[in-house]
């Protein structure tokens, strides 16, 4: 199981797991508080109507007098209420008096009066003096509607203290269940949507996470590939001072390694250069004619130009490869560069007889570092200027090719020879150019190669079917 995963398991299982107990505990909770917030209203209610049937009860009206007359009116009322989304259209009070000894003479309903009720607990405690309450069924033998029952005492109009009665109040709890069901839906809605929302949270939480570490994960395992990459995106956590971490790690085992390469690289290419120098050198120490002289001072200045070209070269050629991506990037006209180094090209192509014919379109432009990619186009144009004869044409063309631009470089020179066409973009490895048998450092296809990498791009050369070398540079749009 992917680390992710059990990120968003974990916890959706710690939020889902605490939203739903929560919610059972509410939903529990909604009906005992609904039916206790009945009882209170109940209470009150009762006691207000006690009051109001003392006079009757004391004066032996309480069925036939003004208590009894006004309540019947009130029960035949028809509110025309809107309760929370549910009607209400009856009053669904019921209301019983009993006398000092707990028998009923009165009952809204009138069923029943003269029923011995002392030993109901409501009538039985408040006859006692305490606070009496009961939840029954409606109808003896049947428990599926139960009726909330609440007394309150009557007391003689008076003398407060003398008990002559007690009324009770009574309501179905079927008439709350709707609230009751409505409040328990509502509940499970919202944690519906609690779970949801924490879901969500997790989720993104999780994806979060999981996009820094995988990201640490594909630049560990492209470092260890021996790729080069840049550094994870900076991030404020832990994250990234773990991937700041591995980059600066990286850097300094791949700057000991690539120290030790180049050291390597660079005094097996010095060797030839500096053993002909110091041949040169002895052979002036003698007596020699002043031609002979002349020749071996030239030498050594040429072997001279010849490491000092390969130490620049290299010096740029490392610059860009331990740098594994662009460090400035903006939008860069490929037909203008190209126009450019046609126009600083124009001696040297004068000096050797060779023309430049410029294909190029209004505009190039892709994204990308200007220096380094006018570096690499001057080393391909100088390349087919050295290569080519006096007298012939090289062919500059900027084309679309592939969602990008191609940049062509086309020679009339011999080509590359079989044997080494798999080797042109190999570090130090030259061709001698014709006519004066010299060769150069083997250092600028190399970084033509490492340019177009950097850029995400391609570099290749082959030779042409009319003859010649034909070199390109493809660079996407973006």
């Amino acid at each position: 199981m992917r680390l992710g995963l059990k990120l968003f398991l974990g916890f959706f299982l710690i939020v889902g797991i605490a939203a739903f107990f929560v919610m059972r505990v509410f939903v529990n909770e909604v009906k005992p508080g609904v039916r206790q917030a009945m009882e209170a209203t109940l209470v009150d209610a009762a006691n207000v109507l006690a009051v109001m049937a003392a006079p009757d009860l004391k004066a032996g009206r309480i069925g036939d007098g003004t208590f009894a007359t006004q309540l019947a009116t009130a029960q035949r009322r028809d509110p025309r209420a809107m309760v929370w989304r549910f009607p209400k259209r009856s009053i669904d009070y019921r209301v019983t008096v009993t006398d000092a000894s707990g028998i009923v003479v009165y009952d809204s309903r009138g069923q029943d009066v003269g029923r011995d009720n002392s030993r109901w607990n409501d009538v039985y405690r408040t006859l006692r003096g305490q606070y009496g309450a009961r939840s029954s069924a409606e109808t003896r033998g049947e428990g599926s509607t139960t009726v909330m029952h609440v007394a309150a005492p009557v007391y003689d109009p008076a003398d407060a203290r003398t008990l002559i009665g007690v009324l009770t109040l009574s309501q179905p709890n079927d008439t709350i269940d709707p609230f009751i069901a409505a409040s328990q839906r509502a509940i499970v809605a919202r944690g519906a949507w609690l779970i949801g929302l924490s879901a969500l949270i997790g989720l993104l939480m999780t994806w979060w996470l999981a996009r820094g570490i995988g990201g640490l994960n594909r630049y560990a395992q492209a470092v260890s590939a021996g790729e080069p990459v840049p550094p994870p995106k900076p991030r404020r956590d832990e994250i990234g001072d773990l991937g700041r971490a591995l980059e600066t790690m990286r850097r300094k085992l791949e700057g000991k390694a690539y120290v030790e390469q180049y050291v390597q690289s660079l005094t097996h290419e010095m060797k030839s250069p500096l053993a002909a120098i110091r041949g040169a050198a002895e052979l002036l120490q003698e007596p020699l004619p002043e031609a002979e002289r002349q020749r071996f001072a030239g030498n050594i200045v040429q072997q001279e130009r010849r490491l000092t070209e390969t130490i620049d070269q290299l010096l740029r050629l490392a610059e860009v490869e331990q740098h594994g991506w662009l460090q400035r990037r903006g939008a860069v006209d490929l037909a203008g560069v190209c126009r450019s180094l046609a126009e600083d090209a124009a001696p040297r192509l004068q000096a050797q007889a060779l023309v430049v014919d410029c294909q190029l379109p209004a505009q190039a432009l892709v994204q990308g570092d200007a220096f380094l990619l006018r570096q690499a186009l001057s080393n391909l144009l100088d390349n087919a200027i050295a290569f080519s004869p006096a007298g012939g044409r090289i062919v500059l063309q900027v084309q679309r090719h592939e969602a990008g631009w191609t940049v062509e470089v086309a020679d009339t020179g011999l080509g590359v020879p079989d044997y080494a066409r798999e080797r042109v973009f190999e570090r130090f490895y030259s061709l001698a150019r014709p006519g004066s048998g010299q060769r150069s450092s083997g250092l600028g296809l190399p970084f033509v190669a490492e340019v177009a990498r950097l850029h995400g791009g391609r570099a290749q050369l082959h030779n042409r079917p009319g003859g010649g070398a034909l070199a390109s540079l493809w660079l996407p749009l973006a």
